[in-house]
């Protein structure tokens, strides 16, 4: 069989070109939404700066380099290092010259060989003392006895005696010179014046410096002392007004008094007569009590009394004149030890080489005593020279007396 044949072909409907699709939005930009507007850019005014944006410089201290400045605007110059608060130490008006040779100060010369002593002079002064320390030994023992017995008194003489101990005892020593005499400890000041002086002084003597104790007595007087065993003592005048050399001299002085033993012998002495001198006093003033009331009953009542009184007197002279005329020469030869103690002081400063300073410092003594008699003149009063007991009661030499007696060391060059 045949196939039909095809059928003519037809052409192909030709379909309108199918319109391009919609253009959705999609295919066109999106619609622009506004996005978040930034912050305004203010262009006249910056934002604040905050700490955490900017960091600010920061603060310059006194030990930061200072900024470079300009004359014209230079800032306030804080200091580099604080100020003390404690004040300065004042210092003298008028500071005394410093004119002490210290050759000695760093090596000693020698090393005594008895650091403190007892010269003829100390001897002299301790057996002068013995008859008031018989009587104040029986002054003693008379009330211990009365008080406590034979065996009480004994342990109260004996313990009487040794109180004299005492007068070796430093701190005693410092106590005793503070609260009766009325010294005191130097200041700083015045310590680092005094220290090197006197180191000097005592190098030159062999003595140790530490053994002494220096104090100073608020005085306007040119003096200095030697208490007991330990302390030398000078006055705020000699200390602020008097040049190095004379205060050397001054204290060699004074050494010399310790190094002889005046200082201890006198304490000693004074301090075993103190018994029988309140005994004494306490009999005047017996005496003078019962002469006045024998005044206000009669004047025979008065002659009687007088008579008693002085009888007893004799007859103390008569029982015991080795007591009783050393006791009324007592004050006389302790007047000459006293003296003759200070030449030796004298010539302790001039050895150590003081002769000269020593001279000027007896000068100046010796102006101010002429300078206050006039005064005395000047001011309409008479003026009452010493008598001579009066003068064998002086326990210092008159000051032309000390200066001719350094003459020699003078003219030796010491």
């Amino acid at each position: 069989m045949t196939q039909p044949p095809d059928p003519p072909a037809t052409p192909e409907r030709q379909h309108p070109t199918e319109p391009p699709p919609p253009q959705y939005p999609t295919a066109a930009p999106p619609p622009q939404y506004p996005t978040p507007p930034a912050p305004p850019q203010y262009s006249a005014v910056p934002p604040p700066s905050y700490p955490t944006a900017v960091p600010a410089p920061p603060p310059t201290y006194p030990t930061a380099p200072a900024p470079q400045t300009t004359a014209a605007t230079a800032p306030p110059q804080y200091p580099t290092a604080p100020a003390p608060l404690i004040p300065p130490q004042p210092t003298p008006t008028s500071p005394a010259p410093d004119d002490l040779d210290y050759r000695h100060l760093g090596a000693r010369v020698h090393v005594a060989a008895h650091q403190r002593g007892a010269d003829a002079t100390a001897i002299g002064s301790l057996l002068v003392h013995v008859p008031s320390l018989v009587v104040s030994a029986a002054v003693v023992g008379a009330i211990a006895f009365a008080l406590f017995g034979e065996t009480g008194g004994w342990i109260v003489v004996l313990a009487w005696l040794a109180t004299g101990g005492f007068v070796f005892h430093r701190p005693t020593e410092l106590a005793f010179a503070r609260h009766v005499l009325k010294l005191r400890a130097p200041l700083a000041e015045e310590q680092a014046r005094l220290e090197p002086i006197w180191r000097e002084v005592t190098a030159r003597a062999g003595i140790e410096a530490h053994s002494y104790d220096l104090m100073v007595e608020n005085s306007p007087d040119l003096n200095a002392s030697a208490v007991a065993g330990h302390v030398v003592s000078v006055t705020t005048y000699a200390l602020n007004e008097i040049p190095s050399s004379n205060l050397a001299a001054v204290l060699a002085h004074e050494l010399g008094h310790h190094t002889g033993g005046h200082a201890w012998a006198g304490l000693l002495g004074y301090w075993y007569s103190l018994p029988g001198r309140i005994a004494w006093a306490v009999t005047k003033f017996v005496a003078r009590i019962a002469l006045v009331i024998a005044g206000v009953l009669s004047w025979r009542a008065y002659i009687l009394v007088a008579l008693i009184i002085g009888m007893a007197l004799v007859g103390g002279f008569m029982a015991v004149p080795y007591l009783t005329i050393p006791l009324v020469l007592a004050p006389y030869l302790l007047a000459l030890m006293g003296r003759k103690a200070e030449l030796r002081a004298d010539q302790q400063a001039a050895v150590l080489g003081f002769a000269g300073q020593m001279t000027q410092v007896l000068h100046q003594l010796q102006a101010e005593e002429d300078r206050e008699k006039a005064q005395i003149v000047a001011a309409g009063h008479r003026l009452k020279e010493p008598g001579t007991f009066a003068r064998l009661l002086s326990t210092h030499p008159d000051h032309h007396t000390r200066i001719r007696a350094l003459e020699p060391y003078l003219r030796t060059g010491l």
